[in-house]
């Protein structure tokens, strides 16, 4: 391996400009998927389609990026950051432009839930892993910053769209974003990779021994004395004929123990009550708040609460305390007696107690603090690998954080269309909040009691495994 495929991190100098192009890569791929809020009722008024129905389009862009992150991550790490937010940028790009010709919502399910989700989660694969590779010391701040671009771009988008659709319609502001979000592929330019891809060493590999291969043609052939025995011969024929099949055998049984392999050891974790306190209380988490990033514009209108939407949506109300929960929760997480699940279970029962408020809210201001509220508590994703190395361990913390992320982009995916269908059979969204509020409340208590035990009865245990993993703190960030 060369020189360039071991670079030790910067910590500096060109990672700044990566920091920056990551940060506006986030920003301009999520920014109309975290501000879907306001295309929502727009949607509705023109399809004239259920709730339930529409809801799918904002689940999935949300959902499917977090469900299909091992797949993102494989392609980061074969082929490099840049192709693939190249390819991100193309795939971001032409789902939002796509959009504007919708016949219908399945074709938008399709064009902006699935195929914009996909580059989006591809974007933020690659910012993250590129970002890791230039910072070392520095890396919680350099991914910090980057990660908050897509606080930022949902507080720009929404009332950049909403602004959009006022001046030039529905169709014309997907368009614009469209093109907004080629600008990606001007980021992938800076980002120079500090280490070969996989694909490239694989080919390297490849090439030096097809060249070794043709020296050995080269050189003078000495007689075989063996040739000359048919016996022999036919002995090797034989060997040969059964070596050909071997290696599609070999590839099948070794694809099958790697699996079998997998299964197990994520059976093992789940076998954790904390860990599977975590993966309930995720899917609960997700299954309750992510409905108020879609619904909470429709509601205001629907409660006659606003006209219209107003100057500064709900939704970039949200975004915006996000990104400052966020931060503040990482802060927090630096105190040495702070206990990330306490913490993350807190951040729970904060958000399922201002779900529950949201029907008896009867005027926009309350929903503005609401929503302000919502967004400062749904920043504990922040808290999430901390908790996790925690809990297993910094050797499995790659594939515990997986499958985390599976319960989570699930529940994102089925959280909007339940209460959506909801609201179409009561015709009324306080079901579906109350609904909301009591799944994220029983995830929270079920975390707090599972962590209970294992504070009480393994408090040592838990101490010295938090010793062990300080060390690795920026490894945690990495997954952060």
């Amino acid at each position: 391996m060369s020189p360039q495929d071991t670079r030790k991190a910067p910590d500096g100098g060109w990672g700044w400009a990566i920091v920056a192009a990551s940060f506006m890569g986030q920003l301009l791929a999520y920014g109309s998927p975290q501000s879907v809020g306001v295309l929502y009722p727009e949607w509705l008024n023109t399809f004239h389609d259920s709730k339930g129905t529409t809801a799918w389009v904002g689940s999935l862009v949300s959902g499917v990026g977090l469900i299909a992150s091992p797949i993102c991550s494989a392609c980061v790490v074969n082929f490099g950051a840049r192709p693939v937010t190249i390819f991100s940028g193309v795939m971001v790009s032409g789902g939002l432009m796509l959009s504007a010709f919708a016949p219908n919502v399945q074709f938008l399910i399709f064009s902006y839930g699935i195929v914009v989700g996909l580059g989006c989660g591809l974007v933020y694969a690659a910012t993250v892993t590129i970002t890791c590779q230039y910072f070392d010391k520095r890396r919680g701040l350099a991914l910090g910053i980057v990660t908050t671009g897509t606080s930022i771009g949902g507080f720009l988008y929404a009332t950049a769209q909403n602004e959009f659709i006022v001046l030039f319609g529905l169709d014309g502001c997907l368009l614009l974003i469209g093109c907004f979000a080629l600008n990606i592929i001007a980021c992938a330019g800076l980002m120079r990779p500090l280490h070969l891809p996989a694909y490239y060493l694989k080919q390297r590999k490849a090439l030096s021994q097809k060249s070794e291969g043709k020296d050995l043609e080269k050189a003078p052939v000495t007689e075989d004395p063996v040739e000359k025995d048919p016996s022999v011969i036919k002995a090797l024929v034989t060997e040969e004929r059964k070596d050909t099949k071997s290696p599609l055998v070999r590839l099948i049984k070794s694809k099958q123990k790697r699996y079998s392999e997998y299964l197990h050891s994520a059976g093992e974790l789940l076998q954790n009550r904390v860990f599977s306190a975590m993966c309930v209380s995720l899917f609960a988490c997700c299954l309750g708040t992510y409905p108020p990033l879609l619904f909470l514009e429709d509601l205001a209108q629907t409660e006659g609460l606003v006209d219209g939407i107003s100057t500064i949506p709900l939704v970039s109300i949200v975004s915006i305390a996000a990104g400052v929960g966020k931060l503040l929760l990482g802060v927090v997480m630096d105190i040495r007696w702070m206990n990330s699940i306490f913490l993350y279970a807190f951040t729970l029962l904060g958000t399922g107690v201002a779900l529950i408020l949201i029907p008896f809210t009867k005027n926009y201001a309350g929903l503005q603090v609401i929503s302000a509220m919502l967004g400062f508590f749904s920043g504990n994703w922040s808290v999430i690998p901390y908790m996790t190395t925690k809990v297993v361990g910094m050797d499995r913390l790659t594939e515990a954080y997986g499958i985390l992320m599976f319960f989570g982009g699930l529940s994102i995916m089925l959280g909007p269309p339940i209460a959506g269908w909801i609201y179409d059979w009561m015709h009324s969204y306080d079901l579906a909040f109350f609904c909301s509020g009591g799944f994220v409340l029983l995830g929270g208590a079920a975390l707090f009691i599972s962590a209970l035990s294992c504070w009480n009865k393994k408090q040592n245990e838990c101490e010295t495994t938090e010793k062990e993993n300080t060390t690795e703190c920026d490894s945690v960030a990495t997954v952060a």
